[in-house]
């Protein structure tokens, strides 16, 4: 009985799952639903309850387990002191997951194994990648991006994972990669104190308040680049201009952030950030709703 209690979460352990943040992870899976052939709809039900239910927030949990936040994180200005059910439960939900891949492929079964190592490697202690500012960014670049695309549309339609890597399959995976690394410094933007004192030296630490806005500005340039390309080899360019007017919200805002940033870095700050997570997050949710579902 004992055993069992230990992996029941507490309340604290509930919150530090996070799952409103696996809602914003969510344009890539859709990205991937929309671009796929022959869509096996038991099989993308399942991949959806994996990655956003399951593996993302085990990895919320065990991320927030080992970095003990006592300032503001992701989603969460006032976090709860986490206890060891937190711990246990993220790995219950992880050991779910795997077991759940088994319905749908081999494929999803490597991707969920890997993706749970590497997020696992990227808080522990022991190796604490989350400490080296590129690093950490290249494992949220791919691991959130590409390879999420690129897992989710081979497990959930018609994909030889042998012969079926074209341009546009790798593109897609880029461009997922680029919108998640876009706004992955400016998650970081108001925690520096947090982070350096913890002795995680993130990107944003490494840019500073301005260069993260600069680096971000970069990505989602390129983002768009990309996205351009895309859908002109093959003949849908009225989507690229889609993508322009649905996230031009997302590009007003930033502007005005970083005017206000610029001329005050205290406005760098939780507040600010959550804002334009969410904006940049619903944004990106209508667009590739609108490719998935239409």
């Amino acid at each position: 009985m004992n055993f069992i209690r230990k992996f029941i979460p507490s309340l604290s352990a509930l919150l530090h799952l996070r799952l409103l943040f696996s809602v914003f992870l969510l344009p890539v899976f859709l990205f991937a639903l929309s671009q796929a052939t022959d869509i096996r709809l038991f099989d993308a039900i399942l991949t959806f309850v994996i990655w956003h239910l399951l593996v993302y927030p085990a990895s919320n949990g065990y991320n927030s387990y080992f970095d003990k936040d006592e300032g503001s994180i992701a989603l969460i200005e006032k976090p709860p002191a986490v206890d060891k059910s937190l711990y246990y439960f993220s790995l219950l939900l992880d050991a779910i997951a795997l077991v759940l891949t088994f319905f749908v492929g081999w494929i999803l079964f490597w991707a969920v194994l890997i993706y749970g190592v590497i997020s696992k490697m990227y808080s522990h202690p022991r190796f604490r990648f989350k400490k080296y500012p590129i690093i950490s960014f290249l494992i949220v670049f791919i691991f959130q991006g590409a390879f999420i695309y690129w897992s989710t549309y081979a497990s959930i339609g018609n994909f030889s994972f042998f012969e079926d890597w074209d341009f546009n399959f790798i593109l897609a995976g880029l461009i997922s990669s680029c919108l998640i690394g876009a706004t992955y410094p400016l998650t970081q933007i108001y925690q520096h104190a947090e982070d350096l004192k913890r002795g995680d030296t993130t990107l944003s630490i490494v840019l500073g308040i301005r260069g993260s806005f600069y680096f971000s500005a970069i990505l989602f340039l390129l983002s768009g680049i990309l996205v351009y390309f895309y859908w002109e080899s093959v003949g849908l360019s009225d989507y690229f201009w889609l993508f322009l007017f649905i996230s031009s919200p997302v590009l007003v805002l930033f502007i005005k952030w970083f005017y206000a940033v610029y001329k005050d870095p205290a406005e760098a700050n939780f507040k600010n950030m959550s804002r334009m997570t969410l904006i940049s997050s619903i944004m990106m949710l209508i667009y590739f709703g609108i490719l998935a579902f239409t």
